[in-house]
């Protein structure tokens, strides 16, 4: 499959009926199974690029319960377990017996939540510009990350909030068509998702899945060097806390997979190919 085949398949959203709600997601290429999923403002679409320079799998992109046409999580204030056992219940749709899994920003800590709950289904695990969360955070701030985003976006519109807080997902010098692809998939952002996503962020917390689980599945920290968000001082001592590989992504801010897809595929890739060669 060429990479314009890929690219072209990878384009058409999908719906799967789950008995948990509407489930969509983006899919292409062939091979063994690697599972992508988003950061808080974003969506399957954003993972576009990717697709161009992961040849000979197949690549699965959801939107996050309450991104695109996925139906909600049915409480206001779900933790990552909740996004987990979606996510569990889609693999298990599809047949997905096996995969990677990487998790960028917020998907970080659902692929972490994920572990915990299924590693057997996981041959290994991405934490890219990984969020930690703000658990152990005291009441004012978390609160103040739950309500620093969504309610920015139902008071200012999606034009003006992804307009302002576009850029600041990208590396100084981005290109304007990254800055347009990470404002459009803000601009796809709906209240009611952005707002439990914002709740798990501000409560709940990626070390604590790590501890439960001990991350017993094989497990690399990739960050972009110019990450302003989640930043590489951050990440690189997650990494040294779990004593995992770490691999900085040059020339590239929060959404590194936008800024630099060539060089975030080939750490994936070649973390990725030894162990779903048995498939």
């Amino acid at each position: 499959m060429t990479p314009l085949t890929m690219t072209s398949q990878y384009a058409t959203p999908r719906n799967l009926a789950l008995a948990e709600g509407r489930q969509s997601y983006r899919e292409g290429g062939e091979g063994p199974a690697i599972v992508l999923l988003h950061g808080i403002s974003s969506g399957a679409a954003s993972w576009a690029p990717l697709t161009e320079h992961l040849e000979g799998y197949r690549l699965l992109a959801w939107d996050a319960p309450g991104y695109a046409d996925s139906q909600a999580l049915s409480g206001p204030h779900p933790t990552a377990e909740d996004y987990a056992a979606r996510l569990d219940a889609w693999l298990e749709a599809l047949g997905i017996e096996r995969c990677v899994l990487v998790g960028h920003s917020l998907g970080a800590m659902m692929a972490c939540a994920y572990a915990a709950l299924r590693p057997e289904r996981l041959a290994g695990v991405v934490l890219a510009d990984p969020a930690l969360g703000y658990r152990d955070a005291d009441a004012d701030k978390r609160d103040e990350v739950y309500r620093s985003r969504w309610t920015m976006l139902a008071e200012q519109g999606h034009e003006a909030y992804a307009a302002a807080r576009a850029p600041r997902l990208l590396r100084e010098d981005a290109s304007p068509d990254d800055i347009a692809r990470v404002r459009e998939g803000m601009q796809r952002l709906h209240v009611e998702g952005f707002a439990q996503a914002s709740w798990m962020l501000a409560n709940d917390s990626l070390e604590g899945y790590l501890n439960r689980s001990t991350l017993n599945v094989p497990a690399i920290v990739l960050c972009g060097a110019e990450d302003r968000i989640t930043t590489p001082q951050a990440s690189r001592a997650l990494a040294g806390l779990l004593d995992l590989p770490y691999h900085a992504i040059a020339h590239a801010g929060h959404a590194s997979y936008i800024d630099a897809p060539q060089a975030f595929a080939a750490v994936v890739d070649t973390f990725s190919r030894p162990l779903l060669k048995t498939q």
